[in-house]
This record gives structure tokens, C-alpha cells and sequence, in this order.
């Protein structure tokens, strides 16, 4: 596969809860599959307004989804190619989508895989900046009303072409050389540097990976001896190089678009998982190739996973969607008064004050008593799938693998993206960049996130 991977990738770039499951019956259970292009135009504010916006397309955003049907309302599944998409931008995505192919919103789930030479997308803290003069500045508006218009119109489409689905697939891989840890600890258990994405000093590359889930995993659906579409889950910030002004789909994308080449006749959608303390810092230096290099060793993941595949048949008796409502508690010290006296200081830098609007809007959220967030399971057969917030860390992601060890079970993150970094219990004594002001919970959410977790497991 690595062979001409350049010209290639060129190629490819032009209770607690409420619990909703399918009636027992041996109905037809059917998936329809879409693909929208979401690059943003020259000019758009990237990664929130804080580095260059898009002056070159490097390669194209994509939305790609799945609609199941037959197991009561439909259930939709869309990763985008956005670096987050929260609160009132969440809503609207969900509730769009949920109009369009006939469900409820709590049965819609969509999640960014997290690339930073992309926009973002937070209507509420648009909303909240415009009020101060700084509307516009964190993503362009008008284009992503329409790009979630015609996700939806995409999905309704897609629903006369819904094909049956007899099977389904699981598989995994492990990957080699892509995600480290980037709270590299020290003696004393705190956190000594930050392996960011691209990390240049000595030690980055020389300390072990530390606590990873160096696991792909995969779950696909089959039409008798063809595969439909494969639905892929790895745990990294799927980021080499940003902030140039060069819209990118990153490793993640890049990956993807070598398996649509490889395997043209399947829809490939990658969900990223709980990364939000990893990074590709140990394997990445900043060099060029390196993403090509970093790319192909997911993409060749991805392809073993494939290969590994074991089918099990499926009907709508064997498909369940879960929701737990959950309220991550706000972090301790977050508070309205201080928050908008940053938002209000005309001196203040944008980044200061593009934060306190979003910690605002997670307070004020808060305080209305609107903060609870739809965690949700996709059970179907032997494969479960938990979708997350924010910028989860994977050890959520490896007590969910360890709470069923007999199945496969697979985590996206990066869902509502309100919530900023949530960490464990024990990162936030030991320091670091994500469980500073960019976290909006504390440790406190710990046990809450693992709570919800549990329900939908069980």
C-alpha cells in the first residue's frame, strides 16, 4: 500500500436513562449511506478564528453518514471533517438531520473527527461574540448553514437507495507508530511537557507512547457477500501540521481516502475516539512527509481490520439505541461575572476573549438548567458503539473496551463539544495544557462519565 502513496493521496484530495430498542421480530433491517462535501471557501475562518483562515485547499472536508432502518426510528450516524460542532451548532445538526429522515434528535449522532485546518461550528457562541463586535471571526456562518442544509438533504436523498443489511461485520488492528500520549508525566506524576502534535524537542520522540489504545476497530454492514459501508474508530488528535491556511482532512481523511481508493465500492466513515490526551507527537516532527507517512500507517490499519472481518447475522431484533441524559457537572471557579468581564475588555487578546464566550455559554447553559448531554449506544449484534463529548480522554475509552470484553466495542468522541477536555479524576492534580482553562469540567465528571458509560453498556 505504501508503494506511490504520494501520487495516490494527490489523487485522493482532487432510570437514569431513557432506552429505546428495537421490537423482537425478524423485520428487514436496512442502512443508507451519504457523502457531502463541507470545505469550507477561501477566506473562513479555521480551527475557531485562531490561526490563518483558509487561504488553499490542500484536500476536501467531507460529512459522511449512515440512516438504519427498520429498528424503530431511524438512527443516524455522521462524522464530520470539523474540528468541533457545539451547543446550539450541535442542536442544529442533530435536529436537521433528524427532521430529514424522519426521527428524533436523541437518535441522531454527530460527531467531528477533529481536524484543525477546519472550521468549527458553536451558534451560540457566534451569537454571544457578535454582541461585542466579534461576530464572524470564529467560522463562517452562511456556510455552515448551508453545508448542514445539504448534509440533510443528502440524507433524505439517501433513503431511496437504502439497501438491506443481512450482516454484521467487526474487526481490529492494531496501529502502528500514530498515537502517544501527550501529558508526559514525570517523576513526581506531574506532567513534565506536552507532546503536542508536532513535537521537535529531543525527549518527545524518546519517551515511551504511554497510556494509548493503540486498537482500530471497525464495525461494517453487509449486503449478502458485499460490504456496504465500514465505520472505522481510532483514538488520536488526527493532526500533523496546522495553521497555515491550508484546509486539510489530516491523517484521518488521507487514510479514508486511500481506503475509497483501494476499495472504491465501500463507504468508509472514521469516527475519531476518545484522543483528547493523545497526539501523534512522538512520530511527528513537522516534516511533510510524515503525514503521508503517519496516514499510510492508519490507512494500513485499516485495511488488516478489514481483512480480519467476522460476520454475524443481524436482524432488527439484534439492534438496540440507547440514551442516558447526562449533566457534566461545570468545573469549580467557572463563573458568569468573571467570565463576561474578559468578554467585555476591548484590550483583551481574541483567543482570552473567544474563550470566556464559550466558557459563558457552558455556564449560562448551566444555569438554565440546559446543560444535560444525550450519551448514546448503538448495540447491533455483537458490535456496541459509545458516542462521547468533548475532547474525552482515552482512558474512557479503555474502561468502555474493558466493560465488555467479550464484544467489540467501539468509541467516537468529540460529540457535543460544550464541554472543552474532559479528563480523569487523577489528570487535573496532575496538570497540563488539557485540564487547564480549556476544560469546562473537573474532576468531578470522572465519575459521571464513567457512570453514563456503564448504563450504556450493561
Amino acid at each position: 500500500m505504501m508503494k506511490n502513496l504520494g501520487i495516490i493521496l494527490t489523487a485522493v484530495g482532487c432510570c437514569h436513562g431513557i432506552w429505546l430498542s428495537a421490537a423482537v421480530s425478524a423485520e428487514r433491517l436496512s442502512v443508507a449511506t451519504f457523502q457531502v462535501d463541507v470545505t469550507p471557501p477561501i477566506g473562513s475562518p479555521l480551527c475557531h478564528g485562531s490561526r490563518k483562515p483558509a487561504a488553499r485547499i490542500a484536500d476536501p472536508l467531507q460529512a459522511r453518514g449512515i440512516v438504519l432502518i427498520g429498528a424503530d426510528e431511524p438512527i443516524v450516524l455522521c462524522a464530520v471533517d470539523w474540528v468541533g460542532i457545539g451547543n446550539e451548532g450541535n442542536r442544529v445538526w442533530r435536529e436537521s438531520l433528524a427532521q430529514a429522515v424522519g426521527t428524533t434528535p436523541d437518535r441522531i449522532a454527530v460527531h467531528t473527527v477533529h481536524q484543525h485546518d477546519a472550521p468549527a461550528c458553536d451558534f451560540s457562541v457566534e451569537a454571544l461574540l457578535a454582541e461585542h463586535d466579534l461576530g464572524g471571526q470564529v467560522f463562517n456562518v452562511a456556510f455552515a448553514r448551508e453545508a448542514i442544509a445539504r448534509t440533510a438533504a443528502a440524507a433524505r436523498r439517501s433513503l431511496e437507495s437504502a439497501v438491506r443489511i443481512a450482516h454484521v461485520g467487526i474487526g481490529q488492528a492494531d496501529v502502528d507508530r500514530v498515537a502517544s500520549t501527550r501529558r508526559v508525566l514525570g517523576p513526581d506524576s506531574k506532567v513534565k511537557y506536552v507532546r503536542y502534535a508536532t513535537s521537535t524537542r529531543p525527549e518527545a520522540a524518546e519517551d515511551p507512547e504511554g497510556t494509548i489504545d493503540p486498537v482500530l476497530r471497525q464495525v461494517s454492514l453487509w449486503d449478502g457477500e458485499r460490504a456496504v459501508v465500514v465505520l472505522t474508530y481510532y483514538a488520536c488528535h488526527p493532526v500533523t501540521v496546522y495553521g497555515q491556511g491550508a484546509v486539510s482532512a489530516d491523517i484521518a481523511g488521507l487514510a479514508r481516502g486511500l481506503r475509497d481508493f483501494y476499495a472504491p465500492d465501500v463507504l468508509h466513515i472514521y469516527f475519531a475516539g476518545a484522543g483528547g490526551d493523545l497526539t501523534c507527537g512522538k512520530y511527528n516532527q513537522g516534516r511533510p512527509q510524515q503525514r503521508l507517512e503517519l496516514a499510510g500507517r492508519l490507512a494500513d490499519a485499516m485495511e488488516q481490520a478489514f481483512k480480519s472481518v467476522r460476520k454475524h447475522p443481524v436482524t432488527t431484533a439484534d439492534v438496540e439505541w440507547r440514551v442516558r441524559p447526562t449533566t457534566l457537572p461545570l468545573r469549580k471557579g467557572l463563573e458568569e461575572a468573571d467570565q463576561m468581564q474578559v468578554l467585555r475588555d476591548p484590550a483583551g487578546t481574541y483567543v482570552d476573549r473567544l474563550r470566556a464566550a464559550r466558557n459563558l455559554v457552558w455556564i449560562r447553559r448551566h444555569l438554565n438548567d440546559d446543560a444535560a448531554i444525550d450519551f448514546t449506544c448503538l448495540r447491533i449484534g455483537p458490535a456496541w458503539i459509545v458516542h462521547l463529548p468533548g475532547e474525552s480522554f482515552v482512558e474512557y475509552q479503555l474502561a468502555a473496551v474493558g466493560m465488555r470484553p467479550d464484544d467489540l466495542v467501539c468509541v467516537a468522541a468529540y460529540g457535543e463539544y460544550g464541554t472543552g477536555y474532559i479528563g480523569t479524576a487523577a489528570a487535573y492534580d496532575q496538570g497540563g495544557y488539557e485540564v487547564g482553562p480549556v476544560s469546562r469540567v473537573g474532576p468531578d465528571a470522572d465519575p459521571v462519565m464513567l457512570a453514563a458509560i456503564r448504563e450504556l453498556l450493561k
